[in-house]
């Protein structure tokens, strides 16, 4: 095995880049860098009927946008190459004649109908499915008599008997699985096409993978993939198996469950900054030392330790998130705030694709007075309804506040004040407030509650005077003629 650290992202180009790969990429890049290893990415497209158009290009894309990067891959070429599956068909065929000249392996020619069968027979009587060696010790004469019938034969690796196949893992320590319960696998599918755990163990040797981490899901997979590398002669790398991702019910982290945004391109279309996913996804399963929470790209690197990961399902927080890329967005530089956030409101028909100055200057004020609370780009639309609608549907907490006796004298007072003011300016409106709490008597909540409910509809919110300010004069003297009149 290399003494130099090398890990790799394998995906299939069956789908965009979802929240559970992504997180598998992430450990093993950063494992890489602060090993100073190589991160190598391969695309398993062996399963050519799931492959999507477009699938491979979204993968790498969506990568490098939360900004991982790789050393070796489909793109950058490599001593190790070819870097698809597909590409590699002749090597695999090599050490399938091995095994079949070792008598590690062997042709099987049972029909899918009758493996069914076989299925269905060991359940009805409680027995564990798999496959009973029907075609193990073939002779020569029955395999040309079944090729007569015109048969096609599948590559089946020989399991050995009475064997435990064990490992030492990263994440879940010792881990052993029984032969017996494993069953002769097929390595080659009847049309030539290796299965996933051959080309995969054939892979990670050749291309001189250390240490695998990897999800959970793939753990019953090892056994069969150390069992190849031991056939071939090979010393297996280090595994390491990351526990599920979980939602807020504790329940598996499924591709339907609608209640999560699962896909990195999703949360992309959304406004969310790469660093603060990187940084969120980066804590799925993986803690550091101490109570820190927010990290970058570097720090991450500098203190990545796989044997910090967690043991335990990795909650994924969706409110978690939001708070996340809140942190981040509050750092921004306004104009990529605007860049995120303004396409959001142009989408939803609010703002207008082309704009002349002065509404530029409007609409990058309404973006920065919401800034401090926006958690992604898109939330945009729902925070600033109140400047694009005419009428306002006040709750019942609204309407309790403009119940109160003193509303009426308040918001009187406030319109007179305001409709006098040469300039609409956030600085004029808050002198106007003091006014009106000079002249009425009226302070704190008394005072400032109706204007803000009366204004905007709402009990909280941004910085009252900007937000009227934005809200423009005639439309703020109409809303409080509404209520006072």
């Amino acid at each position: 095995m290399s003494s130099e650290v090398r890990v790799r992202y394998a995906p299939s180009p069956t789908g965009h880049l979802h929240i559970g790969n992504a997180r598998t990429a992430l450990f093993n890049y950063l494992f890489a860098r602060n090993q100073n290893g190589k991160f190598i990415i391969r695309i398993e497209d062996t399963d050519q009927k799931r492959n999507i158009e477009g699938g491979e290009e979204s993968q790498l894309r969506y990568l490098k946008w939360l900004g991982i990067e790789w050393d070796e891959s489909i793109d950058v070429g490599g001593e190790y190459g070819p870097y698809r599956q597909s590409e590699r068909t002749e090597i695999y065929q090599k050490y399938t004649e091995e095994l079949l000249e070792k008598g590690l392996a062997y042709q099987c020619y049972c029909t899918s109908e009758e493996l069914e069968k076989e299925r269905e027979e060991q359940q009805a009587n409680s027995q564990m499915p798999r496959y009973s060696g029907k075609c193990r010790n073939l002779t020569a004469e029955q395999r040309a008599e079944l090729e007569a019938e015109g048969r096609e034969p599948s590559i089946r690796f020989r399991v050995p008997s009475n064997t435990e196949i064990k490992w030492n893992d990263i994440v879940k320590d010792e881990v052993s699985f029984e032969s017996e319960g494993i069953g002769d696998f097929v390595i080659v599918k009847k049309d030539g096409t290796p299965t996933y755990n051959y080309a995969v163990a054939i892979d990670d040797h050749l291309m001189k993978m250390t240490h695998v981490l990897r999800g959970d899901d793939h753990i019953s997979n090892t056994p069969k993939q150390i069992l190849v590398y031991e056939a071939l002669g090979w010393t297996p790398p280090v595994f390491g198996h990351m526990t599920l991702i979980v939602n807020e019910n504790r329940r598996k982290l499924s591709k339907r469950d609608e209640s999560i945004i699962q896909f990195i391109e999703q949360y992309k279309e959304l406004g969310y900054l790469p660093e603060a996913l990187f940084n969120f996804i980066t804590m799925l399963g993986w803690s550091p030392v101490g109570e820190e929470e927010i990290f970058s790209k570097e720090q991450f690197i500098e203190i990545f330790d796989p044997a910090r990961l967690s043991k335990s399902p990795a909650l994924f927080d969706t409110s978690k998130l939001r708070w996340m890329n809140n942190q981040y967005m509050k750092q921004l530089d306004l104009d990529e705030v605007v860049a995120l956030s303004v396409p959001h409101l142009v989408k939803a028909g609010k703002v207008e694709e082309t704009r002349d100055a002065e509404t530029e200057q409007w609409v990058r004020d309404l973006v920065a007075l919401y800034q401090e609370q926006m958690s992604f780009g898109a939330e945009i639309v729902e925070l600033t309804e109140m400047f694009f609608k005419k009428e306002i549907d006040y709750s019942e907490e609204a309407k309790a506040v403009l119940a109160e006796e003193q509303v009426r004298e308040v918001l009187k007072a406030f319109a007179e004040e305001i409709s006098s003011l040469e300039e609409f300016s956030a600085d004029e409106i808050k002198a106007a407030t003091k006014a009106v709490q000079k002249a009425t008597g009226q302070k704190g909540k008394k005072l400032f509650m109706p204007i803000r409910v009366a204004t905007t509809g709402e009990t909280h919110g941004p910085e009252l005077p900007k937000a009227i300010s934005l809200l423009g004069k005639e439309t703020v003297l109409a809303r409080l003629e509404s209520i006072y009149s």
